[in-house]
């Protein structure tokens, strides 16, 4: 069932998305070459508290995993491509890191993504991340009312291929409101034209996943959470939380 949101609960969830926006930056300033993705957790941990907001992330544990999520974001590095559990390993020069994070504010839930290198970035890493980032701001552009889901996966999917890079087959956004997860699906492929109508008041996480070495497979690591490329391959995982509105899509997790 999908949730429509009056305007006065997509400003709670604005409110959401700004906590959400803050651990994301401040993630980005404390990860560095020497600093563990456990550290990076702890950073969110602190936002989190500092703005009287819990994580949705924390102690979650959906159908796939063996085990409740251990952390408030999610730190996926080089071929790791989502739901990474932040390791006491340091980051080291060059390495690829995405971070997902999110909110639960006064009832309402954000959830955004990142991607970045620590110290010297390849330039592979550098248009790999752009492109994600190019497939976000695609979805978004076409997450308007009168379009339908199949706009937005067309529009991220469109991105991704003509730069030669593989999707995540089987995974892409989804519904957010009072939880983290609620319908409808977003993938990030898909015909224009087709699924749900886009109407005022729904929110989505649009979130394009795109790997390196252009397939779309995917394994699973021992710890039943971490995702990675079956080939080695480095990964990028862009995300917002938008909001479906007369005016044309708002962003609810900028800061």
């Amino acid at each position: 069932m999908v949730h429509i949101k009056t305007d006065t609960q997509l400003e709670a969830m604005r409110e959401a998305g700004r906590v959400v926006a803050r651990i994301l930056t401040r993630a980005r300033e404390a990860a560095a070459v020497g600093v563990t993705p456990r550290q990076l957790d702890e950073a969110a941990r602190e936002v989190l508290s500092e703005a009287g907001a819990s994580s949705p992330f924390l102690n979650y544990k959906p159908h796939f995993a063996p085990t409740p999520f251990p952390a408030v974001v999610c730190v996926s590095v080089n071929d790791a491509i989502v739901h990474g559990i932040p390791s006491a390993e340091p980051l080291r020069d060059g390495d690829l890191v995405s971070v997902d994070a999110g909110a639960l504010l006064d009832g309402w839930a954000g959830d955004s993504a990142i991607s970045f290198t620590v110290g010297e970035a390849r330039p592979a890493d550098t248009r790999l991340v752009a492109a994600a980032n190019r497939a976000l701001e695609a979805g978004i552009g076409a997450a308007v009312v009168g379009n339908r889901i199949g706009d937005i996966a067309h529009a991220i999917g469109t991105v991704c291929r003509e730069a030669g890079y593989g999707i995540m087959e089987g995974y892409g956004g989804h519904g957010i409101g009072r939880t983290m997860h609620e319908d409808p699906s977003v993938p990030n492929e898909g015909r224009p034209g087709r699924g749900m109508p886009l109407r005022h008041g729904m929110v989505l996480a649009i979130e394009p996943m795109l790997i390196a070495g252009g397939g779309d497979e995917f394994r699973h690591d021992a710890d039943g959470w971490t995702l990675r490329t079956t080939d080695g391959s480095r990964a990028s995982h862009a995300e917002h939380t938008v909001a479906i509105t007369n005016d044309g899509p708002r962003v609810l997790t900028a800061l």
